[in-house]
């Protein structure tokens, strides 16, 4: 079963910077919390602020940290951030180009900023994306993107009557030579 992954709140937080400072452990802080413990870890080691000039203020708090937390979760991305790179992928796409082929000729061309075409599939489906209707030019087309594990499987590489469950008797036993 597949666990659902929750971002931690601030006044989770806050209770992370009173058992730092009451000096428990990661791994009980975790199991109090009712967390897994490289959530702490991951917590503890990505927002500990640091003050070069004032040694004794470096160390986890809530504050701090519950800033930088949001500070990563509305960074713009990359094709909103760049308006030359997001002008060059639609113009592209308009011309019928698939997002695989944008990033390829990108990665050829050794651009200084490109994308991959992950990163291309994520624009056209966002909201943005979808009031220019850049979904259109897909070869696909369609509206809404199809879930991960919905997503076309290749077909088996022999056919089921060709199974090795079905060979002749003689061929199983590797009684005459080439078998």
């Amino acid at each position: 079963m597949k666990v659902r992954y929750s971002h931690l709140s601030l006044a989770e937080r806050r209770r992370i910077e009173r058992w730092r400072h009451a000096k428990m452990s990661p791994d009980e802080m975790a199991h109090r919390l009712g967390r897994h413990r490289s959530t702490i870890f991951r917590e503890l080691r990505r927002n500990h602020f640091h003050d070069s000039e004032v040694p004794r203020l470096s160390g986890y708090w809530c504050i701090v940290a519950q800033s930088l937390s949001n500070g990563r979760r509305i960074r713009q991305r990359k094709l909103m951030r760049e308006p030359r790179l997001r002008d060059q992928v639609e113009r592209c796409l308009r011309a019928g180009w698939t997002p695989e082929q944008i990033a390829g000729r990108m990665r050829h061309e050794q651009a200084p900023i490109r994308v991959c075409h992950e990163t291309i599939y994520r624009h056209v489906y966002s909201e943005e994306g979808r009031r220019g209707e850049l979904w259109r030019h897909l070869p696909s087309g369609r509206r809404r993107r199809r879930g991960y594990r919905l997503r076309k499987r290749p077909p088996p590489k022999f056919a089921p009557e060709l199974s090795i469950l079905f060979r002749p008797d003689v061929i199983a036993h590797r009684k005459e030579f080439g078998h």
